[in-house]
């Protein structure tokens, strides 16, 4: 865990409100689900997983209720709903922290910030490809050029279960050929298989079956809409038989973007799919789920690397410089912020040589100058501190209109 201090932490709200801008245009509405919940919540998430068996922060409070801070938002989403049952197509987004205890890695600590959507009621493929258009549509919008979409189905519950047990087949057959933090993982879930990045593993994974072979009609067709509609909108995509996505409760599609520029084995950038089921089990009438989870930290990484979405400009407008003590700078700079203009000012009555000073650290455009003399006259002298141009003395009460009226010139 770490600390986000400026000008990064301004990044991050300018993060948060591109995806807000993106995502309220398609009808999503901000919810904020608490950061602890009953432990029961995210044990449905599945025993084989490891955010549930290896990686949560749970405790017992001081209440002896067994609760846990969650490790993604979706479960949460999904009780918010079974709880409140709002109308469907219930179309919701978030943005905030989850908590793992996991290894941290490059762009992944254990408390990482995600955004993401959920939409509750509706069983329509072409709603999987709007919720993915948003996420490419995020993407493009910060600038990002080199994102990939990776796409799979699972198949229906049935289809998901005859392919496990293929897959146990298939890798019990291996042996001791498999790794053995692959046989680990088989005597959880097969599935998880599919990730091992281990050399000794990568034949056996690569004769592994394929879920497609196990696909009801059903299934089959609902993926091949997705992929018309994608298709329809342009947006390119690799079907990859092997990707599973890291949670039990993903049926039918499942998707990925990963980042061109990182690296092959930390280069999820965020994903998600359809999660049937997943309301019922949390004590919900039976609901279709769809959405995806974007992690903040490695798509920022991302976009360093292509030096697209720098933090936003910290600088203010104008420093207020005040060599009669700090009672002017106090009434200037505060009717310049009630203004809509951005100010900011020098304290502990320095002199005029320091304040200029942090004037200029302060990256501001201009510096707003009071002295005995300008206060005697009502006026004040404006100096420009990017650039060229001279200092002037105007009337104080046009301050205002005239750093208006500057800034709006500089910015054409």
């Amino acid at each position: 865990m770490r600390d986000i201090l400026a000008p990064e932490s301004a990044r991050w709200r300018a993060f948060t409100q591109v995806f807000a801008e993106v995502v309220e245009s398609a009808g999503y509405g901000l919810i904020i689900p608490p950061m602890m919940e009953d432990l029961g919540v995210f044990t449905r998430l599945g025993d084989a997983t490891d955010v549930v068996t290896k990686e949560m922060y749970d405790f017992v409070d001081k209440g002896e209720r067994h609760v846990a801070l969650r490790p993604e938002q979706t479960a949460s989403v999904c009780r918010a709903f079974a709880q409140h049952r709002p109308v469907t197509p219930w179309k919701a987004w978030y943005s905030g922290p989850n908590f793992r205890y996991e290894k941290p890695q490059r762009g992944r600590y254990r408390q990482f910030d995600q955004v993401g959507v959920e939409v509750l009621g509706v069983d329509d493929p072409y709603l999987d490809v709007e919720v993915i258009a948003l996420g490419w549509e995020f993407y493009r919008r910060l600038g990002l050029q080199q994102v990939t979409l990776l796409l799979n189905s699972l198949g229906e519950p049935d289809d998901r279960a005859r392919y496990v047990e293929a897959l146990r087949q298939h890798f019990d057959a291996a042996g001791d050929d498999l790794s053995e933090q692959s046989r680990r993982t088989l005597d959880k879930n097969p599935l998880r298989v599919l990730d091992s990045k281990r050399r000794e593993d990568q034949p056996i994974v690569a004769a592994a079956p394929t879920i497609d072979q196990f696909w009801s009609d059903a299934a089959a067709e609902h993926f091949a809409t997705v992929q018309s509609g994608l298709r329809e909108l342009d947006i390119a995509f690799t079907v990859d038989m092997k990707l599973v996505r890291g949670l039990d409760y993903y049926r039918r599609t499942t998707f990925e973007f990963q980042g061109g520029t990182l690296d092959s084995a930390q280069n999820a950038l965020g994903g998600g799919g359809r999660y049937d089921g997943l309301v019922e089990d949390l004590g919900g009438p039976a609901t279709p789920g769809v959405g995806f989870a974007l992690g903040v930290d490695r798509t920022l990484l991302a976009c360093d690397d292509e030096g697209v979405f720098d933090a936003p400009d910290p600088a203010v407008d104008a420093f207020v410089v005040d060599t009669t003590g700090g009672a002017q700078a106090l009434a200037i700079t505060a009717a310049l912020r009630q203004a809509g203009l951005r100010a900011d000012r020098a304290y502990e009555n320095r002199s005029m040589k320091a304040q200029m000073k942090a004037a200029n650290r302060s990256g501001a455009a201009y510096a707003v100058i009071v002295g005995t003399d300008e206060v005697d006259n009502g006026t004040v002298a404006v100096r420009p501190l990017r650039g060229d141009g001279e200092q002037v003395t105007i009337a104080r009460d046009s301050l205002i209109t005239d750093l208006h009226t500057r800034l709006q010139g500089s910015n054409q």
